[in-house]
């Protein structure tokens, strides 16, 4: 349910952000806002892509489409639309979570240039 979703988001922000950051500064970029900005943006982006299915298939469950379970919710959404039912409404979502995933990433890593470890 919804410990899941968040499970997923803080492992779509925090893990990627990092490995994002890794590699697009081993691609010769500096250690600046224009990489955090670019690290964060995937870290949303991927963010979304991992909370999504997890996000239709909890609103199709609420919205009582006469499946109580998550299995049969599931089920119905794969064999009716396909892998591309679970990303039903992917930009919507997208525009709420990434702008909040890029602040807080340019935030935090401004604060580690400003205050770092004594």
């Amino acid at each position: 349910g919804i410990n899941a979703e968040y499970g997923m988001i803080n492992i779509g922000q925090v893990a990627c952000f990092d490995q994002a950051k890794q590699t697009v500064m081993g691609l010769g970029a500096p250690d600046n806002m224009a990489t955090h900005f670019l690290a964060s943006f995937i870290a949303g982006t991927v963010a979304t892509f991992l909370t999504q299915p997890v996000d239709v298939v909890k609103t199709r469950l609420m919205k009582g489409t006469g499946s109580d379970s998550v299995r049969s919710v599931f089920s119905e959404i794969a064999k009716s639309e396909g892998v591309l039912g679970f990303y039903r409404g992917f930009i919507p979502a997208w525009v709420r979570l990434s702008p909040q995933t890029i602040l807080t990433w340019l935030f935090l890593e401004r604060l580690r240039i400003l205050f770092p470890p004594v």
